[in-house]
């Protein structure tokens, strides 16, 4: 232990060597989340020069030697010298932090890049960079390896006028450890997204990775929706039944502030989808931009129910959720100064952009229905029919009230709870059946961990009404036991009774259709929950493998096939298949799944929203054309044998 702190103890990190020391806190993670935040944050700069009107189209190509290349037909990268570093403004951009176009002085009008740490840190975390930048007849090149400056500027002269910048980077494996491949389908879902969000704007997308894709050719997809956020809610809303054809668009622009919104209810559907994007950056909180929405729906749609005699005069305004119900819908706002809650923006907190959103959609909104009473009526009939049917479930509802976050004067019986009374440390176990259960809670730690043993299949609720919900027993006992509070209604994490809820079935296809059942639950019951990392999936063992006295316990074929491998030829050794968890002894099931030392949990993350909501309408919804074609497209895909049958 060192006992002299004096000046020289203090230490000041130089140019981008911080980003390096702490990359989590300029990229959030060293996980895949991270590794993928790279090609984002140099995709975004080449959609700041497309919002500004300089680009058209945008390559993002997946490499064969593991890196990415992002080009682009902008203005490019400025070349000249930069008055207060002394070197080219390509290579201030690439080496200094905070250095960019972003902070007013004319560069950018909006945009999503907001600290200018951007292509900088993408340049510190990377093994090498190199960066083309075809302006004013010149081609300019440079070449960076971890940040730092391989040579000067190379500047030749190029025919033609051809502009754009061109960013070729391959990730340093020695910040991220758990491995620099990309994935396609993750990138694909940011990519469309952007493109449906920047109408015109064209994005191709390459995976060259031959290796990878065992194929001869390159895989390639365009992005490119001339209709936008319009395309955008059609493609969300193409397994549903629109309740109007034409989807509501309104756009305006109001103190600089430009918004663009997107609306379309659906008959099938009983919970609302809104995204909400500002300069492009999905937030998953929520913000100023949404707030407004909602309020704004609200007011319009009451306004226009008692003008036409819907809502007589001593009957209540309708509610926000009633009236969002089955409602999908975009908001996407682009502010010049943009105030973010931290660094990955996944709030937006300028009050301004509530009142001008509220104001443009509120005239915008009245003026389309009158014009269209028939779709007003429709949207109003469900409004009513959802009012009625949330009137209908409050006596059943009564029963999920709570007196206080952790004392219940009705849990239900069978939640076996843990001794704690801090959610934050607190975790439940919800498994399948009563043999589970019991085993569940003889292996478990009681002071944290709690055990809820649900009977058979719950409800699908994403085909059934709120009444159906709140009469259903097991779904009762899910919404008590956890104080989930009432569908629609605002997430309040402080409500919460655990902050790991664990879903814990068997490793069968009943115990993979319950833990479908339960993630559509908590997805169309309380999203803001799924969205915010709390709820889990335990990863039990598939098999044990026993020879003489060692054991191994096998998460998967691949892992079984590898412990029997090291075996000599003829070595004798036993392998158990666990069917179900009530076969494991409660000491197996602690120390293989419920042990925070040595258990294995993945969180249930939402990277793509649109993608997420249009699978579990397929899947989960009362339409059976979308999910056959599902299953016949991905059908030859599966291994039969490795289906439970």
């Amino acid at each position: 232990m060192t006992t002299n702190y004096g000046a020289e103890q203090i230490q000041v990190l130089e140019g981008l060597e911080p980003v390096r020391k702490r990359p989590g806190m300029y990229i959030g993670s060293t996980g895949s989340r991270g590794l993928h935040h790279l090609v984002y944050e140099v995709v975004d700069n080449s959609v700041d020069e497309a919002l500004a009107g300089f680009c058209s189209h945008i390559q993002v190509t997946l490499n064969a030697d593991g890196s990415v290349g992002v080009i682009d037909d902008g203005r490019g990268i400025p070349t000249g010298i930069h008055p207060s570093t002394g070197r080219s403004a390509l290579e201030t951009v690439m080496t200094v932090l905070h250095a960019g176009g972003k902070f007013g002085g004319g560069g950018y009008k909006v945009s999503g890049g907001l600290h200018g740490v951007g292509i900088s840190v993408v340049n510190a975390l990377s093994e090498w960079v190199e960066v083309t930048v075809w302006r004013e007849q010149k081609v300019h090149q440079q070449r960076y390896e971890r940040g730092v400056p391989q040579g000067d500027l190379a500047t030749q002269p190029l025919k033609g006028d051809r502009t754009g910048t061109s960013v070729v980077f391959r990730p340093d494996a020695e910040i991220f450890t758990t491995g620099t491949e990309f994935d396609y389908a993750t990138l694909a879902g940011r990519l469309r997204e952007l493109a449906y969000l920047n109408a015109g704007v064209e994005i191709t997308f390459t995976d060259a990775r031959l290796e990878l894709l065992k194929t001869d050719e390159p895989k390639s997809e365009t992005y490119h929706y001339a209709g936008g956020i319009r395309e955008y809610v059609e493609y969300m809303n193409k397994d549903k039944q629109p309740l109007h054809e034409e989807i509501i668009f309104v756009q305006g622009e109001r103190n600089n502030v430009q918004v663009e919104v997107a609306l379309q209810w659906c008959v099938d559907a009983y919970s609302d989808n809104l995204l909400g994007f500002a300069n492009n950056i999905r937030t998953i909180d929520g913000g100023t931009h949404l707030e407004g929405l909602k309020a704004v729906l609200t007011r319009t749609m009451n306004a226009i129910a008692r003008k036409r005699n819907k809502l007589k005069e001593n009957e209540p305004n309708l509610a926000g959720e009633n009236v969002r119900e089955g409602l999908t819908g975009v908001i996407s706002v682009k502010v010049p100064d943009p105030e973010f809650e931290g660094q990955t923006k996944t709030k937006l907190g300028n009050t301004e952009v509530r009142g001008i959103v509220e104001t443009l959609v509120g005239e915008a909104l009245t003026e389309y229905l009158e014009f269209r009473p028939a779709v007003a009526d429709s949207v109003l009939e469900k409004a009513i029919q959802a009012f009625n049917a949330a009137e209908a479930a409050r006596r059943a509802r009564e029963l999920v009230r709570r007196k206080s976050v952790l004392e219940s004067s009705t849990l239900p019986g069978k939640l076996a709870d843990c001794s704690s009374r801090d959610p934050s440390e607190s975790e439940i176990f919800i498994v399948e059946g009563d043999s589970a259960g019991g085993s569940a809670k003889q292996g478990r730690d009681r002071r944290f961990q709690a055990i809820l043993p649900l009977r058979g299949k719950i409800l699908n609720i994403e085909k059934t009404d709120d009444a159906k919900i709140y009469k259903n027993t097991e779904i009762q006992a899910l919404i008590t036991a956890l104080g989930l509070g009432i569908k629609g209604e605002e997430f309040n994490a402080s409500q919460l009774r655990y902050h790991r809820i664990v879903i814990m079935t068997d490793a069968d296809v009943d115990g993979a259709h319950i833990r479908t059942l339960l993630l559509t639950f908590f997805y169309r019951y309380q999203r803001a929950m799924v969205d915010q990392g709390y709820v889990y999936i335990a990863c039990p063992p598939l098999y044990k493998v026993e020879r003489g006295r060692s054991a191994h316990y096998c998460y998967s074929d691949r892992e079984r096939n590898q412990i029997i491998a090291t075996f000599p030829e003829n070595a004798k050794y036993d392998i158990q298949r666990f069917k179900g968890l009530g076969e494991m002894m409660p000491q197996q099931l602690w120390d293989t799944t419920m042990n925070p030392e040595s258990r294995t949990l993945k969180r249930v993350e939402i990277e793509d929203a649109a993608e997420a909501d249009r699978i579990f309408t397929v899947l989960m919804g009362d339409r059976v054309a979308p999910r056959r074609e599902f299953i016949e497209t991905h059908g030859p895909r599966l291994n039969l044998t490795d289906l439970d049958i």
